[in-house]
Protein backbone atom coordinates (compact mmCIF):
# COMPACT_ATOMS: atom_id res chain seq x y z
CA UNK A 1 0.00 0.00 0.00
CA UNK A 2 1.32 3.44 -0.92
CA UNK A 3 -0.38 5.27 1.97
CA UNK A 4 1.05 6.45 5.26
CA UNK A 5 -0.72 5.20 8.43
CA UNK A 6 -2.35 8.62 8.91
CA UNK A 7 -3.71 8.70 5.39
CA UNK A 8 -4.98 5.16 5.82
CA UNK A 9 -6.94 6.28 8.91
CA UNK A 10 -8.27 9.31 7.05
CA UNK A 11 -9.38 7.24 4.06
CA UNK A 12 -11.03 4.69 6.29
CA UNK A 13 -12.85 7.43 8.22
CA UNK A 14 -14.08 9.04 4.98
CA UNK A 15 -15.41 5.70 3.64
CA UNK A 16 -17.17 4.72 6.85
CA UNK A 17 -18.66 8.18 7.46
CA UNK A 18 -19.91 8.37 3.86
CA UNK A 19 -21.41 4.88 4.15
CA UNK A 20 -23.33 6.05 7.21
CA UNK A 21 -24.44 9.52 6.07
CA UNK A 22 -24.37 9.55 2.24
CA UNK A 23 -22.94 13.09 2.55
CA UNK A 24 -19.48 14.36 1.51
CA UNK A 25 -17.05 14.27 4.43
CA UNK A 26 -15.05 17.33 5.57
CA UNK A 27 -11.81 17.67 7.50
CA UNK A 28 -13.52 18.66 10.79
CA UNK A 29 -15.56 15.48 10.80
CA UNK A 30 -12.46 13.44 10.02
CA UNK A 31 -10.55 15.01 12.92
CA UNK A 32 -13.23 13.73 15.32
CA UNK A 33 -13.76 10.33 13.70
CA UNK A 34 -10.14 9.33 13.12
CA UNK A 35 -8.83 10.66 16.48
CA UNK A 36 -5.86 12.28 14.79
CA UNK A 37 -3.43 14.42 16.75
CA UNK A 38 -2.96 16.98 13.97
CA UNK A 39 -4.57 20.16 12.67
CA UNK A 40 -7.51 20.42 10.26
CA UNK A 41 -5.10 21.99 7.76
CA UNK A 42 -2.93 18.86 7.83
CA UNK A 43 -6.01 16.67 7.34
CA UNK A 44 -7.13 18.84 4.42
CA UNK A 45 -3.71 18.46 2.81
CA UNK A 46 -3.85 14.69 3.26
CA UNK A 47 -7.37 14.55 1.80
CA UNK A 48 -6.19 16.58 -1.18
CA UNK A 49 -3.32 14.13 -1.62
CA UNK A 50 -5.72 11.18 -1.41
CA UNK A 51 -7.86 12.84 -4.06
CA UNK A 52 -4.83 13.34 -6.30
CA UNK A 53 -3.94 9.66 -5.84
CA UNK A 54 -7.44 8.68 -6.96
CA UNK A 55 -8.79 7.40 -3.63
CA UNK A 56 -11.19 10.30 -3.01
CA UNK A 57 -13.40 12.51 -5.16
CA UNK A 58 -14.81 16.01 -4.58
CA UNK A 59 -18.34 16.24 -6.04
CA UNK A 60 -18.50 20.04 -5.58
CA UNK A 61 -15.82 22.69 -5.16
CA UNK A 62 -16.94 23.70 -1.67
CA UNK A 63 -17.98 20.21 -0.55
CA UNK A 64 -16.09 17.58 1.34
CA UNK A 65 -14.80 14.37 -0.23
CA UNK A 66 -16.38 11.04 -1.06
CA UNK A 67 -14.65 7.72 -1.78
CA UNK A 68 -13.87 6.72 -5.38
CA UNK A 69 -14.12 3.16 -6.67
CA UNK A 70 -10.36 2.89 -6.08
CA UNK A 71 -10.84 4.13 -2.52
CA UNK A 72 -13.56 1.56 -1.85
CA UNK A 73 -11.31 -1.16 -3.28
CA UNK A 74 -8.38 -0.45 -0.96
CA UNK A 75 -10.85 -0.15 1.94
CA UNK A 76 -12.34 -3.59 1.22
CA UNK A 77 -8.94 -5.20 0.65
CA UNK A 78 -6.90 -3.68 3.47
CA UNK A 79 -8.64 -1.19 5.77
CA UNK A 80 -12.03 -2.42 6.90
CA UNK A 81 -12.37 -4.30 10.17
CA UNK A 82 -14.09 -7.66 10.36
CA UNK A 83 -17.75 -7.17 11.25
CA UNK A 84 -19.01 -9.39 14.07
CA UNK A 85 -22.63 -10.44 13.80
CA UNK A 86 -24.75 -9.81 16.88
CA UNK A 87 -26.63 -12.59 18.63
CA UNK A 88 -29.89 -11.18 17.27
CA UNK A 89 -28.56 -11.21 13.68
CA UNK A 90 -27.39 -14.83 13.86
CA UNK A 91 -30.63 -15.93 15.52
CA UNK A 92 -32.70 -14.22 12.85
CA UNK A 93 -30.74 -15.82 10.02
CA UNK A 94 -30.81 -19.24 11.71
CA UNK A 95 -34.56 -19.07 12.29
CA UNK A 96 -35.10 -18.34 8.61
CA UNK A 97 -32.77 -21.14 7.52
CA UNK A 98 -34.64 -23.64 9.72
CA UNK A 99 -37.71 -23.27 7.47
CA UNK A 100 -38.69 -26.46 5.70
CA UNK A 101 -37.54 -25.54 2.20
CA UNK A 102 -37.44 -28.70 0.12
CA UNK A 103 -37.28 -27.79 -3.52
CA UNK A 104 -34.03 -26.35 -4.82
CA UNK A 105 -35.72 -23.59 -6.83
CA UNK A 106 -37.83 -22.56 -3.85
CA UNK A 107 -34.83 -22.56 -1.52
CA UNK A 108 -32.83 -20.36 -3.87
CA UNK A 109 -35.76 -17.97 -4.33
CA UNK A 110 -36.26 -17.77 -0.56
CA UNK A 111 -32.52 -17.23 -0.01
CA UNK A 112 -32.56 -14.23 -2.34
CA UNK A 113 -35.54 -12.71 -0.52
CA UNK A 114 -33.89 -13.24 2.86
CA UNK A 115 -30.63 -11.65 1.75
CA UNK A 116 -32.53 -8.61 0.46
CA UNK A 117 -34.46 -8.42 3.72
CA UNK A 118 -31.33 -8.64 5.88
CA UNK A 119 -29.31 -6.14 3.85
CA UNK A 120 -31.93 -3.69 2.49
CA UNK A 121 -30.40 -4.03 -0.98
CA UNK A 122 -31.60 -5.78 -4.12
CA UNK A 123 -30.38 -9.37 -3.95
CA UNK A 124 -29.88 -12.28 -6.32
CA UNK A 125 -29.46 -15.99 -5.78
CA UNK A 126 -28.54 -18.58 -8.34
CA UNK A 127 -27.56 -22.19 -8.78
CA UNK A 128 -25.30 -23.60 -11.45
CA UNK A 129 -24.64 -27.18 -12.39
CA UNK A 130 -21.33 -28.88 -12.85
CA UNK A 131 -18.84 -27.00 -14.96
CA UNK A 132 -18.64 -30.03 -17.28
CA UNK A 133 -21.97 -31.80 -17.79
CA UNK A 134 -22.07 -34.98 -19.88
CA UNK A 135 -24.53 -37.75 -20.71
CA UNK A 136 -23.38 -41.06 -19.27
CA UNK A 137 -26.01 -43.35 -20.78
CA UNK A 138 -28.70 -43.54 -23.47
CA UNK A 139 -31.60 -45.99 -23.62
CA UNK A 140 -33.93 -46.24 -26.65
CA UNK A 141 -37.27 -47.89 -26.03
CA UNK A 142 -39.53 -48.86 -28.94
CA UNK A 143 -43.21 -47.95 -28.52
CA UNK A 144 -44.62 -48.95 -31.92
CA UNK A 145 -43.56 -48.93 -35.56
CA UNK A 146 -43.59 -45.14 -35.72
CA UNK A 147 -42.40 -44.02 -32.30
CA UNK A 148 -39.77 -44.59 -29.62
CA UNK A 149 -38.60 -43.01 -26.35
CA UNK A 150 -35.05 -41.84 -25.72
CA UNK A 151 -33.90 -41.77 -22.08
CA UNK A 152 -30.69 -39.85 -21.26
CA UNK A 153 -28.88 -39.79 -17.90
CA UNK A 154 -26.32 -37.09 -17.07
CA UNK A 155 -23.28 -37.25 -14.80
CA UNK A 156 -25.25 -35.19 -12.25
CA UNK A 157 -27.85 -38.02 -12.05
CA UNK A 158 -30.51 -36.06 -13.94
CA UNK A 159 -32.70 -38.23 -16.16
CA UNK A 160 -34.53 -36.77 -19.17
CA UNK A 161 -36.73 -38.51 -21.71
CA UNK A 162 -38.43 -37.63 -24.96
CA UNK A 163 -41.01 -39.37 -27.11
CA UNK A 164 -40.25 -39.28 -30.84
CA UNK A 165 -42.98 -39.67 -33.49
CA UNK A 166 -41.61 -40.63 -36.91
CA UNK A 167 -43.09 -40.27 -40.41
CA UNK A 168 -41.83 -43.74 -41.35
CA UNK A 169 -41.40 -47.11 -39.68
CA UNK A 170 -38.50 -47.90 -37.37
CA UNK A 171 -37.34 -51.44 -36.56
CA UNK A 172 -35.92 -52.92 -33.37
CA UNK A 173 -32.53 -53.66 -35.03
CA UNK A 174 -32.30 -50.03 -36.12
CA UNK A 175 -32.88 -48.86 -32.54
CA UNK A 176 -30.33 -51.34 -31.19
CA UNK A 177 -27.72 -50.06 -33.66
CA UNK A 178 -28.53 -46.43 -32.79
CA UNK A 179 -28.42 -47.20 -29.06
CA UNK A 180 -24.96 -48.78 -29.36
CA UNK A 181 -23.69 -45.90 -31.49
CA UNK A 182 -24.93 -43.28 -29.03
CA UNK A 183 -23.37 -45.02 -26.03
CA UNK A 184 -20.09 -45.47 -27.89
CA UNK A 185 -19.66 -42.00 -29.44
CA UNK A 186 -21.87 -39.54 -27.53
CA UNK A 187 -21.33 -40.38 -23.85
CA UNK A 188 -18.95 -38.56 -21.48
CA UNK A 189 -18.76 -35.60 -23.85
CA UNK A 190 -19.68 -32.02 -22.96
CA UNK A 191 -21.84 -29.87 -25.18
CA UNK A 192 -18.79 -28.16 -26.69
CA UNK A 193 -17.43 -31.58 -27.73
CA UNK A 194 -20.44 -32.36 -29.93
CA UNK A 195 -18.52 -31.36 -33.06
CA UNK A 196 -19.52 -31.56 -36.72
CA UNK A 197 -16.75 -34.11 -37.29
CA UNK A 198 -18.18 -36.33 -34.57
CA UNK A 199 -21.64 -36.01 -36.09
CA UNK A 200 -20.39 -36.86 -39.57
CA UNK A 201 -18.57 -39.96 -38.33
CA UNK A 202 -21.65 -41.12 -36.40
CA UNK A 203 -23.94 -40.65 -39.38
CA UNK A 204 -21.66 -42.74 -41.58
CA UNK A 205 -21.65 -45.51 -38.99
CA UNK A 206 -25.44 -45.35 -38.69
CA UNK A 207 -25.93 -46.21 -42.34
CA UNK A 208 -29.61 -46.27 -43.30
CA UNK A 209 -30.51 -45.06 -39.80
CA UNK A 210 -28.56 -41.82 -40.17
CA UNK A 211 -31.77 -39.73 -40.04
CA UNK A 212 -32.48 -40.95 -36.49
CA UNK A 213 -29.07 -40.01 -35.12
CA UNK A 214 -29.58 -36.28 -35.74
CA UNK A 215 -32.94 -36.33 -33.90
CA UNK A 216 -31.50 -37.96 -30.78
CA UNK A 217 -28.29 -35.90 -30.78
CA UNK A 218 -30.35 -32.70 -31.02
CA UNK A 219 -32.31 -33.84 -27.95
CA UNK A 220 -29.06 -34.68 -26.13
CA UNK A 221 -27.67 -31.21 -26.84
CA UNK A 222 -30.84 -29.62 -25.43
CA UNK A 223 -30.44 -31.72 -22.27
CA UNK A 224 -26.83 -30.60 -21.82
CA UNK A 225 -27.65 -26.96 -22.52
CA UNK A 226 -30.42 -26.97 -19.91
CA UNK A 227 -28.11 -28.61 -17.38
CA UNK A 228 -25.43 -25.94 -17.87
CA UNK A 229 -27.78 -22.99 -17.47
CA UNK A 230 -28.07 -21.17 -14.14
CA UNK A 231 -31.32 -20.73 -12.27
CA UNK A 232 -31.41 -17.08 -11.16
CA UNK A 233 -33.79 -15.33 -8.77
CA UNK A 234 -33.78 -11.63 -7.89
CA UNK A 235 -35.58 -9.90 -5.05
CA UNK A 236 -35.97 -6.50 -3.42
CA UNK A 237 -35.26 -4.25 -6.41
CA UNK A 238 -37.47 -1.60 -4.79
CA UNK A 239 -34.88 -1.24 -2.00
CA UNK A 240 -32.89 0.90 -4.45
CA UNK A 241 -35.37 3.73 -3.92
CA UNK A 242 -34.40 3.88 -0.23
CA UNK A 243 -30.88 5.09 -1.05
CA UNK A 244 -29.95 8.69 -1.95
CA UNK A 245 -28.04 7.58 -5.04
CA UNK A 246 -31.28 6.42 -6.66
CA UNK A 247 -33.55 9.36 -5.95
CA UNK A 248 -33.21 9.98 -9.69
CA UNK A 249 -36.18 7.91 -10.89
CA UNK A 250 -34.71 7.34 -14.34
CA UNK A 251 -31.45 6.03 -12.90
CA UNK A 252 -33.30 3.77 -10.46
CA UNK A 253 -35.66 2.49 -13.17
CA UNK A 254 -32.75 1.59 -15.46
CA UNK A 255 -31.07 -0.57 -12.81
CA UNK A 256 -34.35 -2.09 -11.59
CA UNK A 257 -35.22 -3.07 -15.17
CA UNK A 258 -31.81 -4.64 -15.58
CA UNK A 259 -32.26 -6.70 -12.41
CA UNK A 260 -35.74 -7.80 -13.47
CA UNK A 261 -35.26 -8.45 -17.19
CA UNK A 262 -31.56 -9.09 -17.80
CA UNK A 263 -30.55 -10.93 -14.63
CA UNK A 264 -28.91 -13.69 -16.65
CA UNK A 265 -26.04 -11.22 -17.12
CA UNK A 266 -25.36 -10.84 -13.40
CA UNK A 267 -21.80 -11.69 -12.31
CA UNK A 268 -21.04 -15.23 -11.21
CA UNK A 269 -18.22 -16.38 -8.95
CA UNK A 270 -16.28 -19.19 -10.61
CA UNK A 271 -14.55 -21.92 -8.64
CA UNK A 272 -11.15 -20.21 -8.79
CA UNK A 273 -12.40 -16.66 -8.15
CA UNK A 274 -13.88 -16.92 -4.67
CA UNK A 275 -10.58 -16.41 -2.90
CA UNK A 276 -8.33 -18.73 -0.97
CA UNK A 277 -10.75 -19.04 1.95
CA UNK A 278 -13.89 -19.15 -0.18
CA UNK A 279 -14.91 -15.72 1.10
CA UNK A 280 -17.12 -13.15 -0.61
CA UNK A 281 -16.09 -11.43 -3.83
CA UNK A 282 -16.65 -7.68 -4.22
CA UNK A 283 -16.94 -5.91 -7.58
CA UNK A 284 -16.83 -2.12 -7.24
CA UNK A 285 -18.11 0.26 -9.92
CA UNK A 286 -16.09 -0.08 -13.15
CA UNK A 287 -14.96 -3.58 -12.12
CA UNK A 288 -18.41 -4.79 -13.23
CA UNK A 289 -18.59 -5.83 -16.87
CA UNK A 290 -22.24 -4.95 -17.47
CA UNK A 291 -22.75 -1.27 -18.35
CA UNK A 292 -25.81 -1.06 -16.08
CA UNK A 293 -23.63 -1.96 -13.08
CA UNK A 294 -20.80 0.54 -13.68
CA UNK A 295 -22.02 2.85 -10.87
CA UNK A 296 -22.85 0.05 -8.44
CA UNK A 297 -21.13 -2.50 -6.27
CA UNK A 298 -21.88 -6.22 -6.36
CA UNK A 299 -21.00 -8.45 -3.40
CA UNK A 300 -21.26 -12.23 -3.82
CA UNK A 301 -20.66 -15.39 -1.79
CA UNK A 302 -20.78 -19.02 -2.92
CA UNK A 303 -22.35 -22.06 -1.27
CA UNK A 304 -22.27 -25.79 -1.98
CA UNK A 305 -25.53 -27.42 -3.12
CA UNK A 306 -24.14 -30.93 -3.56
CA UNK A 307 -24.00 -33.31 -6.54
CA UNK A 308 -21.39 -31.06 -8.13
CA UNK A 309 -23.63 -27.99 -8.02
CA UNK A 310 -22.74 -24.62 -6.51
CA UNK A 311 -24.79 -21.55 -5.80
CA UNK A 312 -24.24 -17.83 -5.41
CA UNK A 313 -25.99 -15.25 -3.27
CA UNK A 314 -25.26 -11.56 -3.66
CA UNK A 315 -26.45 -8.01 -3.41
CA UNK A 316 -26.39 -5.04 -5.78
CA UNK A 317 -26.29 -1.46 -4.53
CA UNK A 318 -24.48 1.86 -4.50
CA UNK A 319 -20.72 1.92 -4.06
CA UNK A 320 -21.48 3.61 -0.74
CA UNK A 321 -22.12 0.26 0.90
CA UNK A 322 -21.26 -1.10 4.34
CA UNK A 323 -18.97 -3.75 2.92
CA UNK A 324 -17.90 -5.18 6.28
CA UNK A 325 -21.48 -5.85 7.36
CA UNK A 326 -22.63 -7.09 3.95
CA UNK A 327 -19.72 -9.52 3.51
CA UNK A 328 -20.26 -10.85 7.05
CA UNK A 329 -23.95 -11.52 6.43
CA UNK A 330 -23.38 -13.12 3.04
CA UNK A 331 -20.58 -15.32 4.45
CA UNK A 332 -22.79 -16.52 7.27
CA UNK A 333 -25.76 -17.06 4.96
CA UNK A 334 -23.68 -18.97 2.38
CA UNK A 335 -22.05 -21.16 5.03
CA UNK A 336 -25.39 -22.18 6.46
CA UNK A 337 -26.96 -22.74 3.05
CA UNK A 338 -24.16 -25.24 2.41
CA UNK A 339 -25.06 -26.95 5.68
CA UNK A 340 -28.75 -26.88 4.81
CA UNK A 341 -28.16 -28.60 1.47
CA UNK A 342 -25.86 -31.05 3.26
CA UNK A 343 -28.74 -31.94 5.61
CA UNK A 344 -27.02 -30.19 8.50
CA UNK A 345 -28.87 -27.57 10.48
CA UNK A 346 -26.99 -24.39 11.49
CA UNK A 347 -25.40 -24.56 14.91
CA UNK A 348 -27.08 -22.65 17.71
CA UNK A 349 -25.54 -19.16 18.01
CA UNK A 350 -23.12 -18.57 20.85
CA UNK A 351 -23.87 -15.89 23.47
CA UNK A 352 -20.89 -13.77 22.39
CA UNK A 353 -20.27 -12.01 19.07
CA UNK A 354 -19.45 -14.40 16.27
CA UNK A 355 -16.87 -14.03 13.56
CA UNK A 356 -18.27 -14.65 10.07
CA UNK A 357 -17.64 -18.37 9.44
CA UNK A 358 -15.53 -19.45 6.51
CA UNK A 359 -17.03 -21.54 3.73
CA UNK A 360 -16.41 -25.23 4.19
CA UNK A 361 -14.98 -24.67 1.74
CA UNK A 362 -38.65 -34.63 -34.05
CA UNK A 363 -41.69 -33.51 -32.18
CA UNK A 364 -42.83 -35.04 -29.03
CA UNK A 365 -43.32 -34.56 -25.34
CA UNK A 366 -40.57 -34.22 -22.75
CA UNK A 367 -40.37 -35.23 -19.15
CA UNK A 368 -37.91 -35.71 -16.32
CA UNK A 369 -37.56 -38.04 -13.42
Amino acid sequence: MDLTPRRQRILRAVVENYIETAEPVGSKAIAKLAHLDCSSATIRNDMAALEKMGYLEQPHTSAGRIPSAKGYRIYVNELMEEHKLSLQETERINESLHLKMRELDRVIDQAGKLVSQFTNYPAFAMAAGKERVTITRYDLLMIDQNSFICVAMTNSNVVKNKLFHLPSNVTEPQLQLLNALLNTSFTNKSLSEFSSDLMETAQKAAGSSYGLISLVVSFAMDVLQDAEQSSIHTAGASHLLEHPEYQDVEKAHKLMKYLSDDNSLLPYVKQDESGGDGGPKVLIGPENVAEELKDTSVVMATYDIGDGMRGVIGVVGPTRMDYAQITAKLSYMADNLSKLFGNQLPQAPQPKGLNPPKDSGGEGSEGSE
